[in-house]
């Protein structure tokens, strides 16, 4: 017999869906995980090494393979999936003339419409355990204000923070808590990419030489648990996240020029 409580995460391979992973792993939990990387997710199980984790081959933009994957998570959780994480996504940035449709067109069907299929997919079992339930999702500290030299990452980011408050209002009578975690730089293996094709350097070398701090991946995995477990709707997590959130909500005319600003420094202006 596995552990009662069951969460099923996207993006399970590494990053913060590998760190949520072993952080409910480690209370005993019985762990789903889905991604398109394989060999990252079976790294994961290694990591975490109990005998109640699963994994599944699961593109989020495909709508009928979210209804198989948690499906078959059920049947092995003994018919109940306490919590979805929506945690999927890629990277996306430059200036918007930099980005080429393909990439545009991805970001958005990953990073918003994977965690709109989500949502939908997951209803029927966070209703079938109704209250304590939880839809977890992944938004960004570029949900909490937009990002000059990010702005279509920062779209999708807005709109999974819009979806969660929409289905915080809708899933109430069903007693699901919808949460969205809401990270700025993490130090997982996304800042090792470039931020768009046509880029030479690694999302990391932009954020150090911005001066902007990359926060440890563990400190998104203990607001995960937080906010499974807490009352908030939105969890900004680390410092250029928190200092955010304070500036659009009582310094916005400041926060705009420093926007601004940024933007001219990134363009060489």
């Amino acid at each position: 017999m596995h552990p009662r409580k069951s969460i099923f995460i996207t993006g399970g391979a590494s990053g913060i869906g590998r760190a949520i992973a072993m952080r409910f792993g480690r209370e005993g939990w019985c762990v789903g995980l889905g991604d398109i990387d394989r060999p990252g997710m079976d790294q994961t199980c290694r990591l975490i090494g109990h005998d109640y984790i699963f994994c599944y081959d699961l593109d989020v933009r495909d709508r009928a393979a979210w209804d198989e994957a948690l499906d078959q998570f059920s049947d092995v959780a003994e018919g109940r999936i306490d919590v979805v994480v929506n945690n999927a996504g890629i990277p996306l940035g430059g200036m918007i003339e930099e980005m080429t449709v393909e990439e545009i067109e991805l970001c958005f069907d990953v990073n918003l419409k994977g965690v709109f299929f989500g949502a939908q997919a997951a209803l029927p079992h966070l209703r079938k355990v109704g209250s304590g339930s939880c839809l977890l999702n992944t938004s960004s500290a570029a949900g909490i204000y937009g990002s000059a030299g990010a702005s279509v990452y920062s779209a999708t980011k807005f709109g999974v923070r819009a979806l969660t408050e929409a289905l915080d209002g809708e899933w109430a009578q069903y007693g699901i808590k919808v949460r969205a975690l809401m990270p700025s730089f993490i130090d997982t293996p996304l800042l090792d990419h470039a931020p768009h094709g046509g880029a030479n350097e690694q999302i990391r070398q932009r954020v150090r030489g911005a001066g902007l701090e990359i926060t440890p991946v563990q400190q998104v995995a203990d607001a995960a648990w937080q906010a499974v477990h807490g009352d908030k709707l939105l969890w900004p997590v680390g410092a250029t996240a928190r200092k955010l959130t304070t500036a659009a909500r009582w310094m916005p005319g400041r926060l705009r020029k420093f926007a601004r600003k940024r933007a001219q420094v990134a363009e060489g202006i």
